[in-house]
């Protein structure tokens, strides 16, 4: 272990994959940010509530679907490794092929579906209609948004994160411009937003797809043409992945929504105070999410070459930062948590509710580094069935939590979350350890075939 830790090498390869991805992290709430102040400098508050409504129903519908990018990311890596230039081609087209019929589903019944989960929303009329006008627009951006979850597996399992990070980036960067233009500029309101998301998606499908491109002619892989034949022959296999990861992201997104929906009940403060926090939690999320994906592209090379060794190195040293850098958010939040809730809201109330729980926000870091490492670790050895299996049972700890110290209100939230966070990296460090003991993790990582 100290050994590797000496080598400048392995620091140089996890901060290659991990630094370009925690820099384009910090574009998408920056994205969320442009897009209040924008809407909201229009003459009523429903148009940013419309956006608001309707950009959460996309955003967790794209997001339900990420297990593209998770998918491709961990069998780009395994045929990289493994120098099989037919895998890594196949596995390019067999994703962007699902991508795409996932997309014509979305368009088919979207309107069906729209009109069910709005019948239950209690918001205003104005806001049900600018949502309404929102999601209709966005839906339409479906094929390039999903396009780019494969696009960014892909190209980050061929261990090229610098390609992914400008694809986020300058989708961004369009986005907002449009955001501004259309919004403020030629006065479209809700529409202008949504059209903004669109056109930005569908750049950022184009600079992907000339990424891949090159990044092609590079490795020598194979034509396309040869290819497309080949395209139905393992897409079971991607099939049976996706839809483990697909589970397991559900599960995720229960509790996450349980969350928020159940704060709603204890009152505006409190509300309030967890929107705060939850901002906080998502900023441990993208800086984590960057060594996660390091983790899962050197894990996937690893596991293609067959080499235990090289596969230990990675492990330590992504294991590594990823401790420091959680060490930094933890000691961050202990000793500035209260002057960064002050920037967040200046309102007093909200300050004292934020500042009872930011304890359980101080613990977050440490707690959840090993379920985004450990998730790194099985999406690159392309083991979804383990990370489902693992999530149902962090699922219903989480409930089971929540349940036992429910009399405590937000505090049994916050108690149940971190312990749903701990249960994730419990699970499946006990599998892990077991697997790498008998020494069947790399002899078995590709099960799902």
């Amino acid at each position: 272990m100290l050994a590797a830790l000496r080598d400048k090498s392995l620091h140089l390869q996890v901060f290659a994959l991990a630094l370009p991805m925690v820099l384009s992290n910090i574009t998408v709430p920056l994205l969320g940010l442009v897009d209040a102040a924008v809407i909201g400098h229009l003459d009523h508050a429903w148009y940013l509530g419309g956006v608001a409504v309707g950009g959460t129903m996309i955003n967790v519908t794209f997001w339900l679907l990420g297990f593209l990018r998770m998918a491709t990311t961990g069998l780009s890596a395994q045929a990289y490794g493994a120098s099989d230039k037919d895998a890594q081609a196949s596995t390019f087209l067999q994703g962007l092929t699902l991508a795409w019929l996932l997309a014509a589903v979305l368009l088919l019944f979207h309107q069906p579906v729209a009109d069910l989960i709005f019948s239950f929303s209690r918001a205003s009329d104005q806001v049900k209609l600018y949502a309404e006008q929102y999601f209709a627009i966005r839906i339409w951006g479906a094929p390039a948004s999903l396009a780019n979850f494969v696009i960014m597996g892909w190209l980050l399992g061929s261990q090229n994160a610098r390609a992914p990070m400008w694809l986020l980036i300058v989708t961004n960067i369009v986005n907002i411009g449009l955001d501004v233009l259309f919004v403020l500029g030629f006065g479209w309101k809700v529409q202008g937003a949504a059209a903004a998301s669109v056109i930005a998606d569908y750049s950022g499908m184009a600079l992907g797809l000339w990424f891949v491109s090159r990044q092609w002619i590079d490795q020598a892989l194979p034509a396309v043409r040869e290819k497309i034949g080949a395209v139905r022959e393992g897409l079971g296999r991607l099939l049976k992945l996706n839809r483990d990861i697909f589970l397991r992201s559900l599960c995720l997104q229960l509790t996450f929504t349980f969350m928020t929906f159940y704060g709603a009940t204890l009152g505006d403060n409190t509300v309030a105070a967890n929107a705060v926090l939850m901002s906080f939690l998502m900023l441990v999320s993208y800086a984590m999410d960057g060594f996660a994906y390091a983790m899962e592209a050197l894990v996937g090379k690893a596991i293609g070459a067959r080499n235990r060794d090289e596969l230990g190195r990675y492990l330590v040293g992504t294991t590594f930062w990823s401790l420091m850098v959680s060490l930094i958010l933890t000691l961050m939040f202990t000793v500035f948590g209260s002057n960064i809730v002050a920037l967040i809201s200046n309102i007093p109330a909200v300050q004292q509710e934020a500042a009872i729980y930011l304890p359980w926000l101080a613990a977050v870091p440490l707690v959840s580094m090993w379920c985004f490492l450990l998730d790194g670790i099985f999406i690159g050895a392309t083991r979804g069935k383990e990370m489902r299996n693992s999530m149902f049972v962090a699922t219903c700890s989480f409930f089971a939590i929540w349940w036992l110290l429910m009399d405590y209100g937000n505090h049994a939230l916050w108690g149940a979350m971190l312990g749903f966070m701990a249960m994730r990296g419990i699970g499946l460090a006990v599998l892990f350890t077991y697997q790498w003991k008998k020494n069947i993790f790399l002899e078995t990582a590709n099960a799902n075939k």
